[in-house]
């Protein structure tokens, strides 16, 4: 390596490119810089042989499918208070070192601490302060099932009890139901993104209207991928329903709360998705006799209504009351020939009465005593002459006694 004025590589360029050894070493120096850190993930991998002096682990983010190589003194694994197996969740302090012969990076670690079950305990206490904060756990963003799905998502261990028993028992309901299985681990540090992965490609599917997360009993290190805040924030955002069925009743991870229904167990999980359908059949048949013998019933109780009213008199004889009344109206009709017998002939008799009168004192009867009218014919309008002032010399007159009349001329001398 060839040193500049100031004792550093001159920079690179397309006339003046490094070699590889020169970008390795750079790495390496940048890399050595770190210095101790201390660092927290899942131990994968551990292989540790007898008589060798060093063992080779994988230390894993549960989080995301990301890894590192850890290597340590096999004395360091055995002096651990409790066993290291795959999935145990540690803290580790060590220097990060660059192998420039083979472009790979490691861990070495001089430090090794197993996270105990309370300091678990007490982080997923703090995310579900936080993810309650935030209102993943608010009953009001969780989606009703529906009743009755063609097709269910089952993520599960590959061949495990819960994927047997939630098959088993929805197909005992309704032969009819499908499922779309996705095998994945289940616990272990490469659960979570497996699981995440499964459950984005069933919601994308159109097919699946409910998923199923479930898994059998376990200790708390088993299900704490099920309290991943990845994993709930992938299911939290999930536009299809999903229902956690983990372990037994008395286990409770984070997903029973941000899935929309929480299944006591993976049996539990399959009678709340899929509907009886015997059971159903049998209470459709109920209904209909209920609503049948309520309408027969309801028919029944309006019938006797119906005869009830038919039986009144009024409309079993109803010409009975124009019958009754009969009589009455033949009297009335003779109570009124009667008085209108009687008021014509009292007006027969006043109208006589009144003729009679009328004769008497009428001018036909005057002029049939002797009198006479006259009137003067020579004016327009004639009328019946009352004084001799009346009829002067020469005046024409008409003069109507009781059986016609004369025409005549006033002398002078005739007035008195």
């Amino acid at each position: 390596m060839t040193s500049g004025s100031a004792g550093q590589t001159p920079a690179s360029s397309a006339d003046a490119p490094w070699p590889v050894r020169t970008l390795s070493f750079k790495i390496g120096e940048w890399i050595h810089r770190l210095g101790q850190v201390w660092v927290e993930g899942q131990l994968t991998q551990i292989n540790a042989r007898p008589g060798t002096r060093t063992a080779f682990l994988t230390l894993r983010d549960p989080a995301a499918d990301m890894s590192i190589s850890v290597t340590c003194d096999p004395n360091l694994l055995r002096r651990s208070p409790v066993p290291l197996t795959d999935g145990t969740r540690v803290v580790v302090c060590g220097r990060p070192n660059f192998y420039s012969g083979r472009g790979t990076l490691s861990l070495r670690i001089t430090e090794i601490r197993p996270v105990g079950i309370g300091e678990l305990l007490a982080r997923i206490e703090r995310l579900r302060g936080l993810l309650a904060a935030e209102g993943l756990f608010d009953a009001r963003r969780q989606r009703p099932l529906p009743f009755l799905p063609h097709t269910v998502g089952l993520i599960s261990g590959r061949a495990s009890a819960a994927q047997r028993d939630v098959v088993a028992v929805a197909e005992q309901r309704w032969t009819a139901v499908r499922f779309e299985i996705r095998d994945t681990p289940v616990q272990g540090p490469t659960a979570v993104p497996a699981i995440i992965t499964a459950l984005e490609a069933l919601d994308a599917d159109p097919r699946v209207q409910v998923i199923i997360i479930a898994r059998g009993g376990g200790s708390v290190e088993d299900l704490l991928p099920f309290s991943d805040e990845t994993l709930l924030r992938a299911v939290s955002a999930c536009s299809t329903p999903v229902v956690s069925a983990i372990g037994h009743e008395p286990d409770s991870p984070l997903l029973d709360l941000v899935a929309d229904l929480r299944a006591a167990t993976p049996t539990d999980a399959a009678k709340r998705v899929v509907p009886d359908v015997t059971a159903e059949l049998a209470a459709i048949a109920s209904l209909r006799e209920r609503s049948a013998h309520a309408l027969r019933n309801w028919v029944h109780r309006e019938q006797r209504v119906l005869d009830g009213l038919l039986a009144r008199p009024v409309l079993a004889r109803p010409l009975s009351m124009i019958d009754s009344r009969q009589e009455r109206v033949d009297a009335a009709l003779v109570d009124i020939r009667r008085s209108v017998r009687h008021l014509v002939t009292v007006e027969e008799h006043r109208n006589s009465q009144l003729t009679s009168r009328l004769a008497t004192l009428g001018p036909a009867q005057t002029l049939a005593r002797g009198y006479a009218v006259v009137q003067r014919t020579d004016i327009d309008q004639p009328h019946a002459v009352a004084s001799v002032d009346e009829l002067p010399a020469d005046a024409p007159v008409r003069i109507r006694v009781a059986d016609g009349s004369v025409y005549a001329t006033i002398r002078e001398g005739d007035h008195p």
